[in-house]
């Protein structure tokens, strides 16, 4: 089960269940792309060392189904992000919603791209009304809990302090109630909610009367789970949301058994506050994990507040002469080569007798041929 190319194979083994017209499109091109990844359907590069020895190095993927592509990619923003973000203190907070609400996310997935854009929005008011000041907001979307099953929740780190534009000063204690964060999320997105039935973009096996109806149930509840953690650190963020983010939503340490017919994977129950097996079918594995490939143009992690794009520019240079820090470069873009070097400790350059290699030319792609892969 240590398989590095185990979810590959699977997919392979599986292509009649996903490679079909009615298959949403994002989740035909990233498994595809997956597929031939480091194969030679996407061309590849050929170096040579002095002593006549050759090796091929087949190109990436990119894709964000993809576990060694994303992983690299992941460890690329954190460091940007570590060097980006002040050393000020910061605050975790968890949105959730009942989970009647995830099938309708689900089946609509357009409505899901305004959700972080209305937790990043409570916050902000909040922080508004109560402080007369901006902060700095990372919104991480996850549409995925332990099983694999549709739960769309949100992320997201704030600074614990923030920026009062009209006194040109910095407060550096913010606090971040949970009770009315938590009734001001609900608020948003039952009426987020009740405007897309008005408006028709909702869809549903539901009548809208039956919709309403659901809803005004769920906002009338008197709790929605809303975590809030005043002790976030800026590394401990990035390290938990470079789990999630740019990665398929299953580790491949996490699988005990993978055949024909059935996949097992560890999870955490939390309720019972242990680790046990999950069995799905091969189909309901595939249905499962296909829901969580993000649509094309759709980004797991937004900015907002005093690091949305157009706030930044304007005011970036001002925050950190407030805050008596300097800016830091943003760090150099390592090399592929570089990359391995400095996370891997490995030199791919460099030949079986330690002489380097230098290019020799580029392979073209060649059309792949599936091969014949039997699970057991």
């Amino acid at each position: 089960m240590r398989n590095r190319e185990l979810l590959k194979q699977i997919l392979e083994a599986t292509r009649d269940l996903w490679d079909r017209p009615e298959t949403r499109p994002d989740v035909r091109e990233n498994f595809a792309r997956m597929l031939n990844c480091r194969t030679a359907a996407l061309g590849a590069e050929v170096y040579a060392s002095p002593t006549g020895e050759k090796t091929i190095f087949y190109h990436t993927c990119k894709s964000r189904a993809c576990p060694s592509c994303g992983y690299r990619a992941t460890l690329l923003w954190q460091e940007e992000m570590r060097a980006l973000l002040p050393d000020i203190r910061y605050a975790g907070v968890g949105f959730t919603m009942p989970n009647v609400l995830w099938p309708i996310f689900k089946q609509n997935r357009h409505l899901l791209h305004d959700l972080p854009a209305l937790g990043a929005e409570v916050i902000q008011q909040w922080v508004n009304a109560k402080y007369g000041a901006r902060v700095l907001i990372i919104v991480v979307q996850h549409t995925f809990g332990a099983s694999l099953n549709f739960n769309c929740h949100l992320h997201i780190l704030v600074s614990a302090g923030g920026l009062q534009e009209s006194q040109g000063r910095w407060i550096s204690r913010i606090h971040f109630p949970k009770v009315p964060l938590m009734r001001m999320w609900k608020y948003v997105v039952i009426t987020y909610l009740r405007e897309a039935i008005k408006t028709n973009v909702l869809r549903s096996d539901f009548d809208a009367k039956e919709l309403r109806k659901m809803l005004k149930t769920q906002y009338e509840r008197d709790f929605w789970i809303v975590d809030v953690d005043h002790c976030k650190s800026k590394q401990h963020f990035l390290g938990y949301a470079a789990r999630y983010v740019r990665r398929p939503p299953i580790a491949q340490r996490r699988f005990v058994k993978v055949t024909e017919r059935e996949v097992q994977f560890l999870t955490k129950d939390k309720k019972l506050q242990q680790v046990v097996t999950t069995r799905y079918s091969i189909e309901q594995f595939i249905a499962l994990w296909a829901q969580h490939v993000p649509d094309r143009y759709r980004h797991a992690i937004r900015y907002f507040g005093l690091l949305a794009p157009s706030t930044k520019s304007r005011t970036w240079a001002a925050l950190f002469v407030l805050l008596g820090q300097e800016r830091r470069p943003r760090p150099q873009r390592l090399s592929w080569r570089n990359s391995l070097r400095q996370y891997f400790g490995v030199d791919p350059l460099v030949d079986r007798n330690g002489q380097p290699m230098k290019w020799a030319r580029r392979q073209t792609t060649v059309a792949r041929r599936s091969p014949v892969i039997s699970l057991s």
